[in-house]
């Protein structure tokens, strides 16, 4: 496929850059910050004039696409003040959805949050695994328009039925250089409860996208999109008993099975982690 990447220049937008050409597919980097290299161009997504002029053609650089990955964004909360990171992120999105439809690009998978599902869990999540199958619970500005986001990505889709809308609600994304840090996770339970002890590996982060792709189908649909293991070397049954003591376990989870939930993802899409913390720590 010939696809476009925003926010390629990115933590998990290098991964997933890297891992659609090397299946093949032909890719072009929009990002607002960077060196120009091969299949780059800079572009404001805050700005919708560049956004559908990027994706209708620049010179020699491509002549349309026939899909986007959507992960340009302010990455998380606390990075700008809240109503700078609503502006940034609302528009760019909507930015992307309403030129992509232009453009008459059918395919779209974008990165949605795990936020949505309740983080940081000052309030107790209604069940453990979460899952998709709950209302979303923003619990900040930046989750607030991820949650809005998807409702936006509802109705483009209605107005649409051709058009697939992919939301990829990704837990915290790691390189193999972050690893070293997590058994120091491992004194505190408190100290990532946060995500319920989340994670992803980039490289994973860059699979879940392709099988989107792949995979998708018309509509919208969303997936938790996490490593199959948490952060920690203590049980998950442990910690969830410890620090949600009052939450029901609605299923039988292995020794350190993530507890976001990557069902539907393994069934939907054919998702199938392959990197671990583990296998980089001694």
């Amino acid at each position: 496929m010939k696809v476009v990447v925003t926010g390629g220049n990115g933590k998990l937008g290098r991964s997933v850059v890297e891992r659609l050409r090397n299946e093949g597919h032909s890719v072009v980097n929009l990002d607002r910050a960077g060196d120009r290299g091969p299949g780059f161009a800079r572009v404001e997504f805050t700005d919708y004039g560049q956004v559908s002029d990027a994706l209708m053609g620049i010179n020699d650089l491509h002549d349309g696409f026939d899909a986007v990955v959507h992960l340009a964004a302010i990455p998380a909360p606390a990075i700008l003040p809240d109503a700078a990171t609503f502006q940034n992120n609302m528009l760019s999105t909507y930015h992307v959805f309403q030129a992509a439809r232009r453009a008459g690009i059918k395919r779209i998978v974008y990165a949605s949050s795990e936020t949505v599902l309740g983080l940081p869990f000052d309030t107790d999540p209604p069940y453990i695994p979460v899952d998709e199958e709950y209302p979303a619970r923003p619990e900040s500005t930046y989750s607030l328009v991820k949650h809005l986001e998807e409702q936006m990505a509802i109705q483009f889709t209605r107005w649409d039925p051709a058009l697939s809308i992919t939301a990829l609600r990704f837990s915290n994304v790691m390189d193999p250089e972050d690893y070293a840090e997590f058994p120091s996770f491992d004194s505190d339970p408190m100290l990532r409860k946060w995500n319920l002890w989340g994670y992803i590996d980039g490289r994973d982060g860059a699979q879940a996208v392709l099988r989107s792709l792949k995979n998708g189908q018309p509509g919208f649909d969303r997936f938790i999109i996490a490593a199959a293991d948490t952060v920690m070397s203590r049980s998950s049954a442990g910690l969830a008993a410890e620090v949600f003591g009052d939450v029901d376990i609605v299923k039988d989870v292995g020794e350190h099975e993530t507890l976001l939930s990557i069902d539907k993802a393994r069934r939907v899409l054919g998702y199938a982690p392959e990197h671990s913390w583990r296998d980089h720590v001694s």
